[in-house]
Parts: C-alpha cells; structure tokens; sequence
C-alpha cells in the first residue's frame, strides 16, 4: 500500500464518520515525519492537511572515543544524525601498545562503527570520508571520500548541519622537528601500531642476514622511543618484553645487539603520575636494560641517525645512529579544528567586562564583580582553582592583587586591570589531558545535553551569556579523573588512582586487565582481547609480523 492509498482511506474514513473529530494520522517517512490532522465539522468535509516537521541535522565528526560514546549514549529520536569520519571503526586506543608487540591483535580492539549505531533505535548514518573545511557561519561540512573508497579521491561533497559535534582526536605533536614525518613511526592509530611490529620484526631478519657487519647489527636493532610520556613508556615495556621473552628465542645471534633507548626532554619520565611511580618506572627501566636518557631534546632525525640536544651540555649536539624511532610527544591540533576556532572566537575579557559594568562607569567595583564571580567561576573553572591554589579567601584578593594594595570598598577596575587580573589566571591554566578517559567523559556528557535539550531550551541552566543575553543552556562540562595507569613490563603496572592511592606491581596489572577488559565496546572484542592475553600467557607473542 502506497502513502496516498492511506491517505485516501483516512480522508473517506473522516467523511464516512464525522464524529471521529479531531484524529491525528503521524507517519514516518525517511528522516522525518508527516502529520495528517483533520478536524471534522458538521458538514462532514475534513481535508487532510499535511505537514512535514523537519528533525535538525546533527553531524559528528569522528569515531574516536569521544564521538563513539556520543553516539552510544545519545537515545533522542529529534535528530537526524550523519556519522562522517576516515575509519569506518571505533579502536581501543590504549592497547595500541600491545598491537605493536602481538600481545593484542589489531583486529580484537577494533569495533565496526556501523556494528554500534545499527544497534541504536534513532536515525544515524555513517560516511566513510575526510572533513577538510569547516564553514562556521554557513554550517557547513566540506568532505572528501578517502582514497581507498574513491577512485581517484576528489569526489568531494558538502554537508549542512543543525549542530557540530568536532570529535576528530588529535594529531602527532612534531614541534617542527626536521625529518620527524619522513623518519618516524606514530602510535595514534591501528595501522600505526601494525606497521611498527612490521618494522621490529623487519628489524630482526635483516640483522640476522650474512651482509651486515656487527656494527651495522647495532645501528639496525637500536630502537628509539622519543617521548617519556604513558604511551612511549608503555610502548618501550611492550618492546622490551617482546624481545627478551620471545625475539631472543628466534634470533639467539641478535640477542647482543639489541638496544631500546627512551628520550625524554624533561627531568623524568611519566612526569603527570606521582613522584612514586615515577621513580620506580625509572629504576626498573634501568634494571631491564633500558637506556633513559633524561633532558634530551631531539632537534633532527635523518634516515639512519637522530640528533639530541642535552640540556646543561652547552647545547652540544650529539647523534645517535638507530634502526627504528617511534616518536610519542604529545598531541597536536588538526590545522581544520585551528581553522574552525579562529572562525568562531571565544568569548574575550571585554565581554565579560561589559555584562559586568551594569551602569556602564566603565570600572568594575566589588559589588559588580561579585554578582557575576559564580557565572564566572563556573564558566571558567580556572579562576575558582587559581584562587584555591594562591590561598586566596575570595575575588577581591585577586582584585587587590591587579589594582595594589588599596581598601577593599576602594576597588575599582577599568578594562585594563581587569584583564590583568584574568590574564594572570590564565597564564596559570592547564587543559585536559589528551586521554580516551576525557574524551569518553565529553562524549557522555554532550549525548546527555542533547537527551535534554528541549527541556533546557525552556528552562537553562547554566551560567549566564557574557556576549548574549540570557543563560547557556547547560552547566559546562567537568571532568571527573578515574584514576590511570601505566603497564611498566614484567606483569608489572604501575596505578594511580583517586585519593592519592598508588600501587605498583603485579597485583596492579590484574587490577590493569580487568579495568581495559570492561572498558571494551563490546563482548566480541572483551573475548577477542582475553583470548588474546590468554594465547599470549600459553604460546608467546606472535613474532610473524602479519
């Protein structure tokens, strides 16, 4: 039966009886739905009348945990979501280490997007495509199909959008280093991962070949891990383990060749933990055999050789010959997301100022001050923990400290100490951690803003506009820290977790696998993984690099 056959026999159903007064008829029909409302008289005539209610075009940019948990999450049926990212599948980033050494197989942490959203009961869609162009003021998405699902990869396309979910991730940190990308590995993604086990296990069988000197031997099984962070420490641990517990059985000639330096440009390694973890990582790395070489700079990598710079060595540069670098330095923004923030601004010190000056004198007293302090505070958490860590009571010690050292009810500040006095606040400020904990927590918390958006709209809740009028819709964001932890190879993991509550040994890398194998997406990769651990416990890693 065909829309207009229904919509046939509803109108005769309405001229047949004209007591049914006042009958709704909603269909649903590709992404949106019509509404068929007649309202019968005593003439018995009751056209129908349609109307089409458009649902608002989410589009969300990215697979990664942030939009993965988004779209997990999100269960209101008002929008019609367009899924676009380069993988068409979530990762479990934090066992990407573990791919790199066979512990884990790339294919056990993989979840296929359209596995998880095929299971929702709202419309989401999935591209396989690049965003390269974000149009702020238009709200549109410019897009291009990868290379692989294109056939010469400029089919590019435009997409509108209601809302902008920016869930990109973040790329490989360089800092401008010369020969970086042409040189180096990258850990952020799956092929990533694949492509390092290739290259250790490459690595090996050319050493093991009759054309190659010792010293050729050492260059080619030096591996080099720049980046004292989680992810290179763990990576370093993973290499260590594969090598002394599975490649030496293999390669018995290579075992006196092989060497794993790990570069660190600061003064320890896994800096963001406690001193306690820090310091037993370093020792235990230095037991295993493990090369630290703290306050080394990386200031070139060529093809066979990686320069460092060493802090305190009258900037003498030194060079190391290796075999394989791994650069693992923090994360760097998409020059697309750069792009996008440049559009949109942010909302400046000026604006806050004036929404605070309600008589418009052009200064700020305490009384004004103070009325906006919470919205402040609660808009930018930075200011409530820089007063808590300067031990300050409240506002007008920071105000004092803008203006001098006057009488309390004698403060006033034009725009120039005003800013002054914020500006020291954000000097202090740190982001978030690039982590999937945050980026999950954000997921979460933006599907539960739109779950309730339409009771927000009626009714906001959060703090007021400085550049608008009225209050933001929700309460900004916050973020709640879990804990984290830090596998140091040898079964042993180092854990932090709230409460200042460390544990390091074995006992913690149960705790470890227990807490990653609930984490998992889905029961398909939580069997995959054990399976995984488990083949790895009986048999070894696998050492074919496939």
């Amino acid at each position: 039966m065909n829309s207009l056959s229904l919509f046939k026999r509803a109108s005769r159903c309405f001229d047949d009886y004209p007591s049914l007064a006042k009958l709704a008829v909603v269909c649903t029909i590709s992404g949106g739905c019509y509404v068929a409302y007649a309202d019968a008289n005593g003439t018995g005539v009751a056209p129908p009348v349609l109307e089409e209610i458009k649902k608002k075009k989410v589009v969300v940019l990215g697979t990664g945990w942030a939009g993965t948990s988004f779209l997990k999450k999100l269960n209101n049926p008002s929008y019609d979501v367009q899924v676009i990212s380069p993988r068409n599948y979530f990762a479990f980033t934090p066992l990407l280490p573990s791919v790199t050494c066979g512990t884990v197989e790339a294919r056990s942490i993989v979840e296929p997007i359209r596995s998880i959203v095929k299971k929702k009961s709202i419309d989401i869609s999935f591209w396989e495509a690049e965003c390269f162009k974000i149009e702020a003021e238009n709200k549109k998405v410019h897009c291009r199909p990868n290379s692989e699902s294109s056939k010469n990869g400029k089919e590019e396309f435009v997409v509108d959008y209601d809302y902008l979910i920016i869930a990109m991730g973040a790329r490989p940190n360089t800092f401008n280093t010369p020969g970086v990308v042409e040189n180096c590995n990258f850990l952020k993604e799956v092929e990533d991962a694949q492509q390092i086990r290739q290259s250790v296990i490459n690595s090996f069988e050319k050493a093991s070949l009759p054309t190659f000197s010792d010293e050729e031997r050492k260059r080619i099984l030096h591996f080099v891990v720049v980046g004292g962070g989680p992810t290179g420490v763990e990576f370093a641990a993973e290499l260590h383990d594969f090598v002394n517990e599975d490649l030496v059985k293999l390669y018995p000639a290579a075992k006196d060749f092989v060497k794993i330096t790990l570069l660190e440009a600061s003064d320890h390694i896994l800096n963001v933990f406690d001193k306690r973890i820090t310091a037993f990582a370093e020792e235990k790395f230095q037991r295993d055999g493990i090369d630290v070489k703290l306050g080394s700079m990386v200031v070139k990598v060529s093809d066979k050789e990686i320069s460092t710079k060493v802090r305190g060595n009258d900037g003498e540069i030194t060079t190391i010959p290796y075999g394989m670098v791994v650069w693992s330095t923090g994360n760097g923004t998409h020059p697309v997301i750069k792009d996008f923030m440049q559009q949109i601004g942010q909302e400046d010190i000026a604006a806050i100022f004036k929404k605070a000056d309600k008589d418009n004198s052009g200064t700020l007293t305490v009384k004004e001050f103070r009325e906006v302090i919470k919205d402040i505070c609660e808009r930018y958490p930075q200011v409530e923990l820089y007063l808590k860590n300067k031990k300050m009571r409240d506002i007008v010690d920071l105000l004092k400290m803008a203006k001098g050292d006057v009488a309390k009810e004698a403060i006033e500040l034009n725009i120039e100490e005003f800013k002054k006095a914020l500006s020291e606040v954000d000097s202090q400020m740190k982001n978030l951690p690039a982590t999937a904990q945050v980026a999950a927590q954000q997921g979460t918390y933006l599907a539960n803003c739109f779950n309730r958006m339409e009771e927000a709209e009626k009714n906001p809740e959060g703090p007021i506009r400085f550049r608008e009028e009225g209050r933001h819709r929700f309460h900004p964001f916050r973020y709640k820290h879990f804990g984290q932890f830090a596998p140091l190879g040898g079964e042993q993991t180092a854990a932090q977790l709230p409460g200042d509550w460390v544990s390091i040994g074995q006992s913690s890398q149960w705790l470890w696998y227990s807490v990653y194998a609930s984490k998992l997406v889905s029961w398909r990769t939580r069997v995959l993984v054990i399976s995984d651990w488990t083949r790895r416990f009986v048999f070894g890693r696998d050492s074919s690099g496939i």
